[in-house]
């Protein structure tokens, strides 16, 4: 049986283990991928560390993956070998629960979760359900169509499905691997865009990304900033920090909605009040479909947003994660697969 190399995580809190395994064939309704590029997502921990309940291992981890279908099992009439794809976060669904009755595909009951339900893209080839398939432009790199399976898809649904409207003015929190794409995603869609971030030292990268300003939330009350701007009608928060997110909330203009997509674990502190006065909102927003994954692909390669990427060989998965997980990427991590 034909072979191909995978890192795999062998059991919660294990290492990165490169090994060989069969190349997976896909069942009724699957399609397999060749695997041409994998980004490493910071919720890659979820599955390194246990922290997903019912993982079961050994498991592949990654769920920004790009590459061109190798073959369809049985009933799968919309994807075609040669095609390029890409498959993100959500994983599949059920299409019987209420959710999916409704089209509400992203809060199926029964999701499938890349690399949590199932081997992610950590490897040369693998296995999807075809319903979480999304089509990659042509004129889109693999390395660079990759992060936007789940960083780029993240911030742009969050943001064209915000309320905001061209000219309104958007707050982006956070200069990350989510916060770098959300600045360009909010410039090219005509919003006033102002990127927060601690430091003056990122003012610099923020307006190339677009930014018509910068507030520096280590400088002051950044609440108070955005006040003086006139208040944003949205604020994307997208560095996991529930502190910083709390102190912006009183940036919102009347009607304003802070939207959360960074995934932190502690509460936010916002009361009663701060939410009444001004009829102001506070929202999460999780990623989306692939048809979504289209649409910010599409928007991406047709805008020039794309993001700034690290690329390492999967033999160096580990030395990866580890650039990821500290801090020191710039901004995005690529694992590349051989020819």
């Amino acid at each position: 049986m034909p072979k191909m190399k995978a890192v795999q995580v062998a059991k919660a809190g294990g290492n990165f283990e490169l090994v060989e395994r069969n190349i997976p064939e896909p069942a009724r309704n699957q399609v397999r991928i060749k695997v041409e590029a994998c980004g490493i997502c910071h919720s890659d921990a979820l599955v390194k560390e246990g922290h997903w309940p019912g993982i079961q291992y050994p498991r592949v981890p990654g769920h920004e993956i790009a590459g061109r279908i190798d073959a369809v099992g049985t009933d799968v009439t919309n994807w075609k070998p040669g095609q390029r794809v890409g498959v993100g976060w959500h994983g599949g669904h059920d299409f019987t629960c209420n959710a999916c009755r409704r089209g509400n595909f992203i809060n199926c009951k029964n999701e499938k979760i890349t690399a949590i339900t199932h081997d992610g893209g950590y490897a040369e080839y693998m296995v999807s359900p075809a319903e979480a398939v999304a089509a990659v432009p042509d004129d889109l790199p693999a390395p660079e169509a990759a992060p936007l399976l789940c960083a780029g898809i993240t911030v742009f649904n969050a943001l064209r499905n915000s309320g905001a409207s061209p000219g309104d003015l958007v707050a982006v929190q956070g200069i990350g691997g989510l916060g770098h794409l959300g600045i360009q995603y909010a410039r090219q869609m005509g919003f006033r865009t102002v990127a927060i971030g601690r430091g003056k030292d990122k003012e610099n990268l923020a307006r190339k990304l677009g930014a018509a300003e910068y507030v520096d939330s280590g400088a002051g009350d950044p609440s108070a900033a955005l006040q003086k701007l006139g208040g944003a009608h949205v604020i994307l928060a997208t560095a996991p920090d529930s502190k910083s997110m709390s102190a912006l909330f009183n940036g919102l203009a009347s009607n304003g909605k802070l939207i959360v997509v960074g995934a932190g674990m502690e509460p936010l502190a916002v009361t009663p009040i701060q939410l009444i006065q001004g009829s102001k909102a506070l929202q999460g927003w999780a990623s989306g479909i692939a048809t979504d994954s289209e649409d910010t692909m599409k928007f991406s390669a047709l805008s020039g947003v794309r993001p700034m990427i690290e690329k390492y060989p999967l033999e160096k998965a580990a030395e990866a994660y580890e650039q990821m997980i500290s801090g020191k990427a710039r901004f995005r991590v690529v694992l590349t697969m051989g020819s």
